[in-house]
């Protein structure tokens, strides 16, 4: 079954449905009422206001400058121009981390301004975290693998869960985090096989992968890079699907037409095991 016909706006729901049904979600980040009412018209179904507008809005070498104040902004920018898509907010460094009113109030905030789920970055730990905002009525996507906000301790943006041992951890901070209530999970650059063992393993949380292989219940991408209009070294994960498509309409059909086919990722995007 296909959501794309249906007109009402996605909510909460339906992405474990789609997960069951083998209908994969898809994602993109956006940061304007713009390009915001452009993504939903092509069907993307989640529209993540990522906190990745510290590299490709404001020109930061990391997310880790990135506001609170930024976030609830764009966050209302997106929200303007959108019908049907769900919204996603990042919640930035700091914003989640000290204690769990500091992170209610935050969440709270995003929700006020126009998103529908949060995304915290983290394992295992920031379960506790995780489980007292859904019991507050707050949506949560987790986030786990590389994590860009840990990017100094993790010693760079490098493939994560490679060995044995890092890739059992992985898979506990997902049982973890599920059982805590998330209702989504990022897994971003590990190997393709770990991510489809994760997948498989979680009953409910629908995973979106980002660099994590075909088999997650959805894809996300930076819309910049699938543009091709972020100037950096491009990442093995990413697509430019600008390349012989006309027009930034017809690049994201392409994106949403490629996911749920599964032609995206191909294995010339993913990463294998060690």
């Amino acid at each position: 079954m296909s959501y794309l016909s249906d007109q009402r706006p996605f909510r909460l729901g339906d992405f474990a449905r789609m997960k069951q049904a083998g209908d994969k979600i898809t994602s993109l980040t956006a940061y304007d009422s713009s390009f915001a009412s452009l993504l939903d018209r092509c069907g993307v179904e989640i529209l993540l206001v990522g906190d990745s507008l510290g590299n490709v809005v404001q020109g930061h070498s990391s997310t880790l400058p990135v506001r609170m104040e930024d976030m609830i902004y764009h966050t209302q920018c997106v929200a303007a121009g959108t019908k049907r898509a769900f919204i996603m907010s990042d919640m930035p460094f700091g914003s989640y981390q000290t204690n769990h009113d500091d992170a209610m109030r935050n969440a709270a905030r995003l929700m006020a301004a126009g998103a529908q789920a949060v995304k915290v970055e983290g394992g295992a730990y920031i379960a506790d975290t995780v489980r007292f905002l859904v019991e507050r009525g707050v949506p949560v996507c987790a986030h786990i693998g590389l994590t860009p906000q840990s990017v100094h301790q993790l010693g760079g943006y490098k493939v994560q869960g490679a060995t044995v041992d890092s890739a059992q951890k992985l898979i506990d901070d997902a049982v973890s985090l599920e059982h805590a209530g998330a209702s989504f999970m990022v897994l971003e650059m590990v190997p393709s096989d770990l991510a489809a063992r994760i997948t498989q393993r979680l009953t409910h949380c629908a995973t979106i992968g980002i660099g994590a292989g075909p088999s997650c219940a959805g894809q996300v991408l930076v819309m910049h890079d699938m543009l091709g209009i972020f100037d950096r070294k491009r990442p093995r994960f990413v697509k430019d699907f600008m390349t012989g498509a006309g027009s930034i309409e017809a690049a994201i059909k392409a994106y949403v037409a490629d996911v749920k086919s599964g032609a995206f990722p191909a294995p010339e995007h993913c990463y294998p095991s060690q």
